[in-house]
């Protein structure tokens, strides 16, 4: 009882910010507002803002607040590419891990395994090739981010394998919205606003998809070298 009235408060909780509309501050329209005076404030505090930037990034990934496109974006803009890059890896990997570790520590690790024997065996699957099922997860963003940092915890993933994963998944998405973020001075000068299907292109997509297919690869020549072994 005690664990289920911890997953209600948490489940009241997030609908709590979502419905506040604390996500709205996470638009574009916030960023073209302040693009001056947050400029000038990691100008002048440059680590005070990275560690600020992560800090926020780490919040909103552990709540799943809306809006974490458009803060990519900005750490794009306001850091440049390759730090925006690595400032919003550390942020959701760190916020990612402790919506994973609380989980974990709520309902347990094998708590999937506890709904009957199809959810034992998918379970099962995951554990044996959670290297290459979570690379694929975090590469193509087939599932919200929040459900993908939830499922794994239910599947007894170690949290090192989770950690790494998310962190080296993660990248080349981000990295996408990182550099089109480096670019959006240029967007707002012209008075412009930028889309998510301008920056997804039909490229993009195919090279996250077959990055996607090189770690789907991994289960059945892990399976081959075990059976020749």
């Amino acid at each position: 009882m005690k664990k289920l009235w911890i997953a209600l408060a948490l489940v009241a909780l997030l609908l709590a910010l979502r419905f506040s509309g604390l996500g709205e501050w996470l638009s574009f329209d916030t960023l073209a507002r302040h693009r001056v005076t947050l400029s000038a404030w990691v100008s002048g505090h440059p680590l005070l803002s990275a560690g600020g930037f992560v800090a926020i990034y780490t919040v909103v990934a552990a709540l799943a607040l809306p809006g974490a496109v458009w803060l990519t974006l900005g750490g794009g803009f306001l850091f440049g590419a390759v730090l925006g890059t690595a400032l919003t890896v550390l942020g959701a990997t760190m916020g990612a891990t402790l919506l994973f570790l609380f989980a974990q520590r709520v309902f347990g690790a094998d708590a999937l395994q506890k709904l009957g024997p199809k959810a034992e065996g998918l379970a099962h699957g995951i554990q044996a090739n959670a290297w290459s099922y979570l690379l694929v997860l975090r590469l193509v963003p087939l599932f919200p981010f929040f459900l993908v940092n939830l499922v794994p915890a239910f599947c007894g993933v170690r949290p090192v394998v989770f950690i790494v994963t998310t962190a080296l998944g993660i990248i080349p998405g981000t990295a996408v919205f990182a550099l089109s973020g480096a670019g959006l001075g240029r967007v707002l000068d012209a008075g412009g606003t930028p889309s998510l299907s301008g920056i997804l292109t039909p490229e993009i997509i195919a090279a996250l998809c077959g990055l996607a297919a090189l770690a789907l690869l991994a289960i059945p020549l892990k399976k081959r070298f075990s059976a020749s072994g």
